[in-house]
């Protein structure tokens, strides 16, 4: 990777604002939980595997002041972003790490954390990779890239492990409102190592699925459902109806610790609002009537029927999912 998007220094974490792409290449140090809380709530730090290991780190920062802090700092970091499953994960490995082994564990509970989710990110993109042909067209939604974690990605990793592997890859990428993520972060980090990119509006999705000759969409998750339902960013599902009804495989991509075996189907997972202005504004600029009506979902669920397969770090999953799933687990 051309950036790191997050670095643990000892004293701080170190992270990449994404905020300010790809305008600018800004890094932000977090010194306290409360830094890590705002980072994570304000979309500093995005993505759910990368929300995930910072979420650790703040911890980690916290376990320096005293098992109290520790303990109010895990309590603060659950309540920052409702739905991404890898965040919990975390928190609860660190609140186990802490009960069982003691505060001195912490450190280097969350550097664990942070190392095994690059591997899992590896592992994705070699399985994922295996899927397409040695000159692929694909499509994404969002960002699931180096951004979004602690390693390469989850289904960017696919596209660059590819290139690794001596394939020739082409990426449409939808923009992704209102947030922007396709258009400043996804477009900006394929350009940024070596992968073709070509930036298409939302609403063009259906016509690129049904002209330019596509071989698969890879996507995220930020939880994954007992039944194989997945969470992610808005517009997901559309995208998802749209390449089931051309024929073209849709598959999502994300590690072991995305998935919330507590849940049983995509009914039951929380799905975040966000503000207004998300929508109504565009860099700072009103783009809509003052005083109008807005709903911001910013996840939407697929149904696991409309998924061609899962590829997780232990391997691809394939219908039916209450069975592959609970097997993999």
């Amino acid at each position: 990777m051309e950036f790191q998007t997050v670095e643990w220094t000892g004293d701080c974490i170190k992270i990449i604002d994404q905020r300010r792409l790809p305008d600018e290449e800004v890094y932000l140090e977090l010194r306290t939980p409360e830094d890590v809380y705002r980072a994570i709530k304000d979309m500093a730090i995005r993505g759910a595997p990368a929300i995930g290991v910072v979420a650790g780190y703040g911890v980690a920062l916290a376990s320096k002041k005293g098992e109290k802090e520790v303990r109010k700092a895990i309590s603060l970091l659950k309540r920052s972003r409702p739905t991404a499953y890898n965040l919990f994960y975390a928190l609860d490995r660190m609140e186990k790490a802490l009960n069982e082994k003691g505060i001195s564990s912490l450190i280097d509970e969350a550097i664990a954390i942070h190392n095994e989710d690059i591997e899992k990110c590896q592992k994705l993109g070699e399985f994922g990779a295996q899927l397409l042909p040695d000159n692929a067209t694909c499509m994404t939604i969002c960002n699931a890239g180096a951004l979004a974690t602690g390693g390469i990605g989850t289904a960017l990793a696919v596209f660059y492990m590819a290139k690794e592997m001596g394939k020739r890859i082409k990426v449409f990428v939808p923009e992704t409102r209102p947030f922007l993520q396709g258009s400043r972060l996804t477009a900006w980090e394929l350009m940024k190592n070596g992968i073709e990119s070509i930036l298409i509006a939302d609403n063009a999705r259906a016509i690129v699925l049904e002209r330019e000759g596509v071989d698969a969409v890879f996507v995220g998750a930020d939880r994954i459902a007992g039944n194989g339902d997945t969470a992610n960013k808005i517009g997901t599902l559309s995208l998802a109806i749209a390449s089931n009804f051309f024929g073209v495989p849709f598959y999502v991509v994300a590690p072991i610790t995305t998935f919330d075996p507590s849940i049983t189907s995509g009914n039951d997972i929380p799905i975040e609002e966000r503000a207004p202005e998300e929508v109504t504004h565009i860099g700072g600029k009103r783009i809509a009537p003052v005083n109008v009506k807005v709903k911001n979902p910013v996840f939407d669920v697929t149904p696991a029927r409309l998924i061609s397969g899962i590829i997780t770090e232990k391997g691809i999953l394939h219908p039916p999912y209450t069975v592959s799933i609970k097997k993999i687990l």
